[in-house]
């Protein structure tokens, strides 16, 4: 049942914000899609680990209505907010040269929040997310490092093959 009122009260949240900021940010479909596609990255490859995580007995959610162990909507808010949207706003802030620190901000910033936030849901008991062992907090912290990049290098690689090629 949680999970279902996550996806019917959140998921629409997640994804007006997401059109919110296409709307305003207005990046070509290059952008748009080597965006998505690092989100989709960062997603598949936290459901991956959370999955992992499970097994290992690091870390499980508590929330009723997971499936295989998993909070499938939970994966949207990585995939359109910490992934797509943080890699349109690296791109428009990388076009100018005054807001270049924008980039690093965001770059440095972004797994530090995501991390953090899971570290405070656990400390505070305050989500569906229960760390079992003390690796936990190390393998989350290297988790959101890892994910956050791995999409960047996705967006990245296909900006790099979307360039047309100089005459």
């Amino acid at each position: 049942m949680d999970i279902q009122l996550y996806a019917i009260h959140v998921m629409p949240f997640v994804i007006i914000v997401y059109a919110i900021f296409v709307l305003f940010v207005r990046p070509p479909k290059a952008v748009l899609l080597g965006a998505l596609a690092g989100g989709l990255l960062m997603a598949l490859s936290n459901a991956l680990i959370d999955l992992l995580a499970y097994y290992a007995s690091w870390w499980h959610y508590i929330a009723s209505g997971l499936i295989v162990h998993l909070p499938l909507p939970f994966y949207l808010t990585p995939m359109l907010i910490y992934g797509a949207v943080v890699y349109m706003l690296i791109w428009r802030f990388s076009q100018g040269s005054r807001q270049r620190w924008l980039v690093w901000i965001l770059l440095i910033g972004v797994p530090l929040i995501g991390f953090g936030r899971d570290l405070l849901s656990v400390v505070t008991q305050s989500s569906f997310l229960v760390w079992n062992n003390a690796l936990a907090g190390g393998i989350d912290f290297v988790l959101w490092i890892g994910m956050f990049f791995a999409g960047y290098a996705v967006f990245k690689f296909t900006m790099q093959h979307s360039q047309p090629a100089p005459v």
